[in-house]
């Protein structure tokens, strides 16, 4: 997977720099998504509210995987719109990907990804977590990225695009 390109978002009032001068490199933001131990999803209600949930996950193969109730309303959301965005959890040097969410039912894919949160979190995931009936496995493929390094966030604003 080639890496996305990066360029400077448009961030008025903020004094970000002009220019390619201090643009993070994707592993910097790879690196955090695959640290952070928390994440935040947003989705959308059916009728337009924002929806903003804690949830466990790990980046892998190029997506930010996570697991949820079929029934949950991250879920169900997620069914009507598929756009939503994830966030690491540290504000002061975030990562926030814009991407869509695909519902997973390969289970080799399913196995694989139980297998990486199960190390991750310290948890073994049991037999329903396999259950299409019961549980989703999502997989974030991101359209853009945004970071910011704590160091300098004038200079570090970053936005990354990815290939369709």
């Amino acid at each position: 997977m080639r890496d996305p390109r990066a360029d400077r978002p448009h961030m008025p009032g903020y004094g970000v720099l002009a220019g390619d001068d201090g643009l993070l490199e994707w592993s910097w933001a790879r690196q955090h998504l695959i640290a952070s131990r928390g994440y935040w999803l947003a989705t959308s209600w059916p009728d337009g509210r924002p929806h903003v949930m804690a949830v466990w996950a790990v980046w892998d193969a190029g997506a930010l995987w996570f697991s949820t109730g079929l029934r949950s309303r991250k879920a169900r959301n997620l069914l009507a719109d598929p756009r939503c965005v994830v966030t690491t959890e540290d504000a002061s040097s975030p990562v926030v990907v814009e991407g869509v969410a695909r519902f997973e039912h390969d289970s080799a894919a399913i196995v694989r990804v139980a297998g990486l949160l199960g190390e991750k979190y310290d948890v073994e995931l049991g037999p329903e977590f396999h259950d299409a009936a019961v549980n989703a496995t999502i997989r974030v493929v991101p359209q853009r990225a945004f970071g910011l390094a704590d160091e300098d966030l004038v200079a570090s604003a970053t936005r990354w695009t990815f290939d369709a």
